[in-house]
């Protein structure tokens, strides 16, 4: 078929009634139709809008996860790479994101959340199944969190699927396995329900790669990619403890624990631990520091 050919089929097709070609496509508005607000507070759009971006962010990235599954699957590591670098600059849309609400005090917070609750009930940032599936795909396992997707039997059936299935980290190990990796055949038969333990071989692995500057160039280029979107997570989890410190202060929230203490430990829940425990031994280090070895002798 020749490319006017092409052309004219394309534009011989008309949207549905009432939709240009743009609005059909992208479905705008019934995206716009989602921003209801509950209060006359002149901030609750942006709220809302925070909130729905970064849902759709989450999603993305979810798949962007799978889609690095499937070509680790298909041992196309360059391709595995590509996919998992559109993660890293998701990340940084999903940072600047909180810039959307920066402007919040415990006042502003307050007005559009007491109405929420009188509507819905309360809420807690837990009943989020879309940051769940996403955080199962990172290989942060943690069964206890499905108690919170009792009213959403569908959702609860799709992370408990999430959780017994493998992660991208699983995937990158199984997959250092079959190019001849020493990985413990224990890790690959593991309880994937379980939370993730760090081994000391998996350790030397990464060690190994980085070794040689120029042999594994691609699996140090996985081992960045996998470095930037562990890092780009955390400082995601560091701008909403933050958010919560400004807005919430030290009130009682998750489970009658106060929001920032529930929050604060969980910046140590970092993906790929060995990846970061490896990074003490990459590199040949430079000769101590003169104080430091006036303080030995």
């Amino acid at each position: 078929m020749s490319d006017t050919a092409t052309l004219d089929s394309h534009q011989a097709a008309t949207p549905p009634d009432g939709h240009t070609p743009y609005s059909a496509w992208l479905q705008t508005d019934l995206l716009h139709s989602l921003q209801r607000t509950l209060t006359d507070h002149p901030g609750e759009h942006a709220w809302n809008t925070h909130v729905q971006v970064t849902e759709l962010y989450w999603m993305l990235i979810i798949r962007e996860l799978q889609s690095a599954q499937r070509c680790l699957r298909a041992d196309d590591l360059a391709q595995a790479c590509r996919t998992l670098r559109r993660i890293v600059a998701h990340h940084e849309a999903l940072d600047a994101n909180w810039r959307l609400i920066e402007w919040m005090t415990p006042n502003d917070l307050f007005a559009i959340l007491t109405r929420v609750v009188a509507t819905y009930g309360k809420d807690t940032a837990l009943q989020g199944w879309t940051y769940r599936q996403m955080v199962y795909l990172l290989g942060i396992k943690q069964e206890e969190h499905l108690q919170h997707f009792t009213p959403q039997p569908r959702r609860r059936e799709q992370l408990d699927r999430a959780l017994a299935e493998p992660s991208l980290y699983d995937d990158v190990l199984a997959y250092f396995s079959r190019i001849g990796m020493e990985v413990p055949k224990a890790l690959l038969e593991r309880d994937l329900r379980a939370p993730y333990v760090p081994d000391g071989r998996v350790e030397q692995i990464w060690r190994a790669i980085y070794a040689e500057p120029n042999a594994h160039a691609g699996l140090q280029q996985l081992g960045e990619t996998l470095a930037d979107i562990a890092q780009g997570f955390c400082q995601w989890k560091y701008r909403h403890l933050m958010a919560t410190r400004r807005t919430f202060g030290a009130r009682p929230a998750y489970f009658g624990t106060e929001g920032v203490a529930w929050l604060a430990p969980t910046l140590d829940e970092i993906p790929f631990p060995e990846l970061w425990s490896a990074r003490t031994h990459i590199g040949t280090p430079q000769a101590a520091c003169p104080h430091q070895a006036s303080r030995e002798r």
